[in-house]
């Protein structure tokens, strides 16, 4: 495809009471050349003043596509005429590049209140899509745009909840008149571009995703619109996950660090959050609150999480060194406690574990722990056997996935490591999501090959989920390196997305 591509225009004139305006839509797909990239609609109104009007990013198509749309609305006053009859075209920039869309050097036009116009090249196209599932939406409004020249007799959208295992079709209905009737009384051209208008819904009732095509029958030939492929696909919000080792203010510009971390949380919209090395000022044993380095991440949040920490040991001769979490909903549950022989917490053996459930939505309950466990010299074994044992017995029908999340201590590909995943009971989620066809094999001890992937993996922090959990790792990053927001401990951490398995 070129780099972008206009699919529909959209010129509608709308009078109500006195107030008269003239809105302006462009629907527009693009190739993923760069990540910083600009992309707006040159366009210019009877008057002939040219205007830049930016787009912004409506949802990815696959890796390398992405839909764009732009909107503009103008009013009519005493000292502004409407826009009327409109031309147009697209660009595209990337640091030194650009690129257009210009209908071959003409410009494209719109008359004015002519209503939706597609591209030539498309003859049936989903208009006015979402991009995402509203919290208790219970049904999917569908908008088909055919062109008049199909002679279309019949619209069907098959659609399922469960990843094509059971299908559901529904009806669409040609609306004759586009545009309600308030808006017909004075239009100047309606439906100029012969295209009509089918309309249809999807009751979808509390599925997480829905994914569906659109089959047109015309009179001499059947089109899909099967979104180039892949299919319409929206769901609600995934589970996000962030963990990191926070390095217990052992960090040259903590504070600095810390107000990244935050910022990170916010921009990555992260549900549950699990720090290890959470460190406080030791005072005497007894603690600081204030100085608590969870707790300061917290403050700097857009809007504060529920939280819970504990600590195990002394951290650097002057630290209360724990564990945390931090959730956007509410902690159902919480616990702590050793899963270390020695309880001192003078000695760095010394290894607590802190547990929450939270309720996550169009997921259920969702059993959480934050760990630091030690290295395999100094007691992981046992210490990853009762915390094994514990996350085992919080997990029950109710339970839709317990994670171990947090520093291990042990290198993928070691001992340790084979203990979590040769149990058949634990899957390590950043390879499950990042190592194609791996999930449906993972580390089963009758495959020997799946081991090559760890060649040169040196991570000790890891997100692992029981096998009978009901999620999935959808992706997996890694963070806080010179590639995003820059290092603010001696670990990385990671970010992982999770939905559920029957997506």
């Amino acid at each position: 495809m070129n780099e972008i591509k206009l699919l529909t225009v959209e010129n509608v004139i709308s009078r109500k009471k006195r107030l008269v305006q003239q809105s302006l839509s462009f629907f527009i797909l693009v190739e993923s050349v760069r990540y910083d990239k600009d992309i707006a609609v040159i366009w210019a109104g009877e008057d002939g003043v040219w205007h830049s009007l930016p787009a912004s990013f409506h949802s990815k198509l696959d890796t390398d596509k992405e839909y764009w749309q732009a909107q503009v609305t103008s009013h009519l006053t005493a000292d502004q005429s409407l826009p009327g009859n409109i031309q147009f075209s697209l660009r595209y920039q990337a640091s030194s590049e650009e690129y257009w869309d210009n209908n071959n050097g003409l410009n494209f036009s719109s008359q004015a209140d002519s209503g939706l116009q597609i591209a030539p090249s498309i003859s049936i196209l989903n208009v006015g899509f979402q991009s995402a599932l509203n919290h208790n939406q219970k049904f999917i409004p569908i908008t088909v745009a055919v062109d008049n020249s199909l002679d279309a007799q019949k619209i069907i959208v098959h659609w399922t909840t469960d990843n094509w295992r059971t299908t559901h079709t529904a009806r669409c209905y040609f609306k004759r008149k586009y545009w309600d009737k308030e808006l017909l009384s004075n239009a100047r051209n309606p439906n100029q571009y012969r295209v009509q208008m089918w309309k249809g819904w999807l009751k979808i009732g509390s599925a997480f995703r829905v994914q569906y095509s659109i089959e047109c029958e015309g009179r001499n030939q059947t089109v899909w619109d099967n979104n180039y492929g892949n299919n319409y696909s929206v769901c609600h919000e995934p589970l996000k996950v962030m963990i990191l080792n926070l390095h217990c203010y052992q960090e040259d510009n903590q504070d600095y660090k810390l107000s990244l971390i935050a910022k990170a949380i916010n921009e990555l919209n992260a549900d549950i959050v699990c720090f290890q090395e959470v460190a406080e000022h030791w005072n005497n044993g007894q603690g600081d609150w204030d100085s608590n380095s969870a707790k300061i991440i917290n403050d700097r949040l857009d809007q504060s999480y529920h939280i819970y920490t504990d600590w195990s040991h002394l951290g650097f001769d002057k630290y209360r060194e724990g564990v945390a979490i931090l959730s956007r909903y509410p902690l159902l549950k919480q616990e702590s406690g050793y899963v270390s022989d020695s309880h001192d917490p003078f000695s760095i053996h010394s290894r607590k574990v802190v547990m929450a459930q939270v309720h996550v939505p169009y997921f259920g309950l969702i059993n959480v722990f934050s760990a630091h466990l030690s290295w395999w010299e100094d007691g992981f074994q046992a210490q990853f056997k009762r915390l094994h044992e514990w996350a085992s017995a919080k997990h029950n029908w109710h339970v839709k996935a317990t994670m171990l999340c947090g520093d291990f201590n042990v290198t993928a590909g070691s001992n340790g490591y084979y203990q979590v995943v040769d149990r058949h009971d634990c899957d390590d989620q950043y390879l499950a999501a990042n190592v194609v066809g791996l999930p449906e094999q993972n580390f089963r001890l009758n495959d020997p090959y799946w081991q090559r992937y760890l060649a040169d993996d040196y991570r000790i922090d890891y997100i692992f989920l029981t096998k009978n959990s009901e999620i999935r790792a959808a992706s997996a990053q890694t963070l806080f390196t010179e590639a995003d927001y820059g290092r603010v401990s001696d670990h990385c951490g990671y970010f992982m997305v999770f939905e559920p398995k029957n997506t």
